[in-house]
């Protein structure tokens, strides 16, 4: 599969987030062009912090490829790495990671802060703006859509 492709997977996992209700983020893990695990964010729905879908998406990769180590993988996300999952990325050796939309708030692949820029044992190539467009539309729509659910229960 194409980058472009694989992106598509993580936009189609963003929607289903957004239809639990949740963030609109979605991650795809793959080796070689070849899907080896999706997810998106749960952290609503399973009431759990740890439920971006970058680490799930890397735990179900785990799994699947039966280590820890996934320095022959790549992750496509749709929303620039927090701090802890670039943590993640880092940990899993992760060989590159390519996201959509910036994250201005949290986002630790040079929006905010550039984790990989620090001396730690690994360094992922980053690579950003792939289907941003589409990545960040998704987020302010579910953003506009809370901020008017929050002015209705106001009006009531």
């Amino acid at each position: 599969m194409t980058d472009e492709e694989l992106m598509g997977l993580a936009l189609e996992e963003a929607k289903k987030a957004a239809a639990l209700g949740e963030v609109p983020v979605g991650a795809v893990v793959a080796k070689d062009g070849e899907l080896i695990a999706l997810a998106h964010n749960t952290r609503e729905t399973e009431k759990n912090a740890l439920h971006h879908a970058e680490l799930l998406a890397i735990d179900a990769a785990c799994k699947k490829l039966g280590g820890w180590r996934l320095w022959q993988c790549e992750l496509f996300v749709t929303l620039e790495p927090c701090p802890m999952c670039s943590g993640a990325i880092i940990n899993s050796r992760i060989k590159r990671v390519v996201y959509g939309a910036k994250d201005t708030k949290a986002g630790c692949c040079g929006s905010l802060v550039d984790l990989f820029a620090y001396p730690f044992n690994h360094h992922p190539v980053i690579e950003s703006g792939l289907r941003e467009q589409e990545a960040a539309a998704l987020l302010q729509e579910f953003f506009a859509m809370l901020r008017r659910k929050r002015e209705e229960k106001k009006g009531k």
